[in-house]
């Protein structure tokens, strides 16, 4: 049945697709390049399509190339997580979780008690940093938790969280007169949607432009940092509902003009495809929903 299968083709293919060029590949296959070019010419000609375009800097995917890579890396895992049951058992009480310092600080820290009292053989490690990490590529990586703005068909998804944005202060905050200046706590938020994220669009659609011609801003490169300065009576931020709601459920922030919020992104949590079948991930991602469900 499977006697024709071009298996060293696909393997080549899977390499150079997953790793993004034809030299990762043969060092990762110990191989060369030429070998690996070799295999993936003659699975195209098998399949009869173009599963790279060669350019000036190297070789990316086409379109069919994207989904036939995805669908070659899931049979793939496949067979290497059904292998494992003939292999001496492994460590299958951890996990390690990749997400933004902002979210593992405002929201996830505070909930991942009760995980560990439901799960105590599973140790969650907890990996921050601001950039996306390549779930594909790095294999230390079981989830991560990310905001985005477009589905990533490459990749499991289960939403999480719909991001809105909106102005929030600490209690005892007030507006300003007509003729005062106002603090406004300022982070760079970017967003592709076409929707900005800004104390302009939010003054505009509150009606508050005046605000901006004397506004003092105080400007912050993170939002953790950015609420401890709200908190702390430095003014007026512009924040994620997500990640001032247990500020708000603690009364160290209240909303003002709540009524005014941005639509922004999405958060989701991530695996590559069939790592959410694994016991640790499917406990986690499972306990993840519940926790959300019981803050709707």
């Amino acid at each position: 049945m499977f006697a024709k299968l071009p298996l060293t083709a696909l393997r080549a293919f899977e390499s150079a697709g997953r790793l993004g060029g034809f030299k990762a590949a043969a060092d990762e296959l110990a191989v060369t390049p030429a070998a690996v070019s070799h295999q993936i010419k003659s699975l195209e000609e098998w399949l009869g399509a173009l599963l790279f375009e060669r350019t000036g800097q190297g070789v990316r995917l086409t379109a069919q190339g994207e989904r036939l890579l995805a669908q070659v890396h899931s049979a793939f895992s496949d067979i290497a997580k059904g292998l494992l049951h003939f292999k001496p058992s492994t460590d299958q009480s951890s996990l390690t979780l990749s997400t933004t310092p902002a979210f593992a600080s405002q929201w996830l820290i505070a909930r991942l008690g009760q995980f560990h009292r439901l799960h105590p053989h599973i140790d969650v490690r907890i990996d921050t940093t601001n950039q996306v990490v390549d779930l594909a590529r790095d294999s230390r990586i079981d989830l991560a938790i990310r905001v985005h703005y477009a589905p990533e068909p490459c990749l499991f998804c289960k939403p999480l969280l719909a991001e809105h944005f909106g102005a929030y202060a600490c209690p005892q905050w007030r507006p300003p007169g007509e003729h005062d200046n106002v603090e406004l706590i300022n982070v760079p938020w970017i967003s592709p949607t076409g929707t900005a994220v800004d104390w302009p669009t939010w003054c505009a659609m509150a009606g508050c432009q005046s605000w901006l011609a004397r506004a003092r801003l105080r400007e912050y490169d993170d939002e953790q940092y950015a609420l401890q300065a709200a908190i702390a009576g430095h003014g007026l931020v512009l924040a994620s509902d997500v990640l001032v709601a247990d500020s708000l459920a603690s009364g160290a922030l209240v909303p003002w003009r709540a009524d005014i919020r941005l639509s922004a992104a999405q958060y989701s949590v991530m695996c590559v495809p069939g790592r959410e079948r694994e016991t640790p991930v499917r406990e986690f991602i499972d306990w993840l929903g519940s926790q959300v469900g019981a803050a709707r």
